[in-house]
């Protein structure tokens, strides 16, 4: 049992603010974190969508479908803990929670039985086409505000989400039977 001069300094440490030092001005960590904030929900919600779309999966491109969404969801994954990561950074607080993610999310779920392979690559695209205009609005409010930082890496991420875009595009084409 904790005393009531451990509980009070233990109430106050959860008071205490994460208060990072920055050069920024409240106002550019508050901008900036809302934004980052906003491309980590969607982040998760299309790790979650690629991994419900990996598993389930079915057809005669099976191995090949499988395998590309397993890469892009690894690829998702580890962007999670940059961009929270670079929330803290700046002084801002990140997301806490499944319920979080979900209240600040723009990419729609998917809980459908079942999705067609070609409907699943193609609502996928679609969800990191979506997430490459989010990141270049976020890129915007970075410049806004001079973090160079944070832009920067958004460049970087931006060009994978626009090469997971592509890769499903193609994935999802319907060749002629010269192979194009």
């Amino acid at each position: 049992m904790i005393n009531p001069v451990e509980a009070t300094a233990l109430h106050e440490r959860r008071k205490a603010p994460l208060a990072t030092p920055t050069d920024l001005r409240a106002a550019a960590t508050r901008d900036i974190s809302a934004a980052m904030n906003g491309i980590l929900a969607d982040v998760y919600a299309v790790y979650l969508k690629t991994k419900n779309f990996h598993w389930h999966m079915s057809g005669p491109h099976f191995r090949d479908y499988h395998l590309l969404l397993d890469e892009q969801a690894q690829e998702l994954f580890a962007l999670t803990d940059p961009i929270a990561e670079r929330v803290r950074k700046l002084g801002g607080t990140t997301l806490r929670s499944i319920g979080h993610i979900a209240r600040t999310q723009r990419v729609p779920d998917n809980d459908a039985e079942y999705v067609e392979p070609l409907d699943m690559l193609a609502e996928l695209r679609e969800d990191n086409k979506s997430l490459a205009a989010r990141l270049r609005e976020a890129h915007n409010v970075c410049e806004e505000h001079r973090d160079v930082a944070t832009a920067s890496l958004i460049e970087v991420w931006l060009d994978q989400t626009e090469r997971r875009t592509w890769f499903l595009f193609e994935a999802s084409r319907q060749g002629d039977s010269g192979g194009h």
